[in-house]
């Protein structure tokens, strides 16, 4: 294997930099670092699912796919999570399809391998448990925002979280993918971007929307986002700051000095061994 850039790390996601030094270390040579371009489709529905994919940059969105090719959103995946939880719930299979909505890079797992860790009953089984639950979480109101608040809000929730998973202001996003993510029509998306536009909360030009006032995007937001954002903090806050963490935004757990020489450690492994 060719070396790691050293602008990546697999600290990068909060996941792998909540792992003790221990047990990170193992995993480490494991690693892989590919490349998650935009459209890349990581599961298809049914599939057999060969790796877990831990998003550093990337964002990747999990899409339920009807019978009749129609899809929306279910949950979104980045640098907070893992893209493949049916590996260690139970399942080599996933009735929904997982594709990159925002490109960038993220750290490839074999199955087998993530399923070790697993069942080691580590640290890294807790993270992942905890994960999980902040996932089905999110599922479940996304399935509430889609059905009982407007478009705009929808539009307003999804945006704020791409934001959260990401350093950019600007998103790579045309008005047909967002349409199909949250699963309403076209139109719909040209209208909420519009009023958005016309506010100066973002500013849109072909397949590029731009962020101009985050504040304002959380005045328009329904409920459904504080709800996630705090979801996820909760459930890995207490588990982040017994292990040396202290949490500083969404489910960003970030090392303390104690455990800096740990994690360098750790990055150095994965560099030599490639």
């Amino acid at each position: 294997m060719t070396a790691m850039p050293s602008s990546h790390s697999p600290t990068q996601n909060h996941l792998l930099a909540a792992l003790p030094a221990a047990e990170l270390r193992p995993l480490a040579a494991q690693l892989e670092l590919v490349p998650m371009p935009l459209g890349k489709i990581l599961y298809e529905p049914d599939g057999q699912l060969l790796h877990a994919y831990f998003p550093t940059t990337a964002i990747v969105s999990l899409h339920y796919v009807m019978e009749s090719g129609a899809s929306a959103e279910t949950a979104a995946v980045g640098n907070e999570g893992v893209v493949g939880i049916s590996l260690f719930m139970g399942g080599d299979t996933t009735p929904s399809s997982a594709v990159v909505q925002t490109a960038g890079h993220g750290y490839r797992l074999e199955s087998r391998l993530l399923k070790q860790a697993f069942s080691q009953a580590g640290v890294m089984q807790r993270l992942l448990l905890r994960y999980t639950q902040a996932l089905i979480a999110q599922m479940a109101q996304t399935a509430a925002c889609n059905r009982h608040h407007s478009v705009e809000q929808q539009l307003c929730r999804w945006l704020l979280l791409t934001l959260d998973r990401g350093p950019s202001r600007e998103l790579v996003m045309t008005q047909e993918l967002v349409a199909s993510m949250l699963g309403v029509r076209r139109e719909g998306i040209t209208e909420a971007a519009g009023k958005l536009q016309n506010a100066g909360f973002i500013r849109y030009r072909r397949g590029h929307i731009t962020v101009l006032e985050r504040s304002g995007l959380e005045t328009r937001a329904c409920e459904c986002y504080a709800v996630l954002k705090k979801e996820l903090s909760r459930l890995l806050s207490d588990l982040s700051q017994r292990d040396g963490f202290c949490q500083t935004g969404p489910g960003a757990a970030v090392r303390t000095t104690a455990r800096v020489s740990g994690e360098s450690a750790a990055a150095q492994s994965l560099q030599t061994t490639r």
